[in-house]
């Protein structure tokens, strides 16, 4: 479903601010694929992220989806086929529109709808609430009222849902519950394990959670230095503990992991 071959960026090439963010990507993803991605602040995950939703062109290499070349493809048609969500809470919703209007912009976007005249029919609606009404929030009885009204993790779910309504062919999720509060973040993984599951989508998680990087999907990846040092699926995925997975990364990037809130998640098990 993705295929990265060579992909390498330097920002401000040349200067005293150079900063080479990623080095030789090679990652292909299967379809129905749930990797999660593991690594520092800089080691490149949201960097990656960026160049496969379109935010640049990179300075070498491709980039397959579907078995179409992206590589030069806008960001804005990317979107249709790539759903992505931010650790921000205040990112991919619109605060002064309603629920419905959120919706109904994503559900466009996403379908192909390029006309500014394209109108939400009664059956478009229908699907909404029940779409809605899965989130168990109670969202369905309020989609007049406005998003900047409801609560970080409400916009959260919210975002989900759009960045899944029309089931894209990959799924971009950057931390997207490491600003809730514990409880609220284990209802949007749920939920989000849930859509991925049903929908059979290829996803691609950034957590900062060891626990939750072996726990969830059938692949783990760790990052560092703009490269993929480790890259752990299958019956040895299985098998592999926390403490496990941070010696191969001290093999892989040739020193140990010290990031401080993922040392943290591992000795709480949050």
């Amino acid at each position: 479903m993705l295929e990265l071959v060579n992909i390498c960026k330097t920002f401000n090439p040349g200067t005293v601010n150079e900063k080479k963010a990623l080095c030789g990507i090679d990652l292909r993803l299967a379809p129905g694929d749930f990797a999660t991605i593991v690594g520092s602040n800089g080691a490149g995950k949201s960097t990656l992220f960026n160049a496969i939703a379109g935010a640049f062109v990179p300075d070498t290499g491709s980039i397959t989806l579907g078995g179409q070349d992206i590589t030069f493809m806008p960001e804005y048609r990317r979107s249709k086929s790539i759903g992505r969500m931010f650790q921000d809470p205040l990112k991919g919703t619109a605060p002064g529109m309603s629920i419905e209007e959120n919706l109904a912009l994503a559900y466009l976007r996403a379908s192909g709808h390029s006309s500014p005249f394209s109108r939400i029919s009664k059956a478009d609606r229908t699907l909404f609430a029940e779409r809605l009404s899965q989130l168990g929030l109670g969202l369905e009885n309020r989609m007049k009222q406005p998003v900047g009204l409801l609560s970080g993790g409400q916009r959260q779910a919210l975002t989900l849902l759009m960045a899944t309504l029309i089931t894209p062919k990959l799924l971009l999720l950057d931390e997207h519950t490491a600003a809730l509060d514990p409880a609220t973040a284990e209802k949007v993984l749920a939920l989000t394990t849930q859509i991925v599951a049903e929908h059979k989508i290829t996803c691609l998680m950034i957590t900062h959670n060891m626990h939750a990087a072996l726990a969830l999907g059938n692949r783990t990846l760790m990052m560092d230095g703009g490269r993929v040092v480790l890259d752990v699926q299958g019956a040895e995925r299985a098998r592999m503990t926390v403490d496990g997975l941070l010696e191969q990364f001290a093999k892989g990037a040739g020193h140990t992991l010290d990031n401080d809130r993922i040392l943290l998640s591992k000795q709480e098990g949050l």
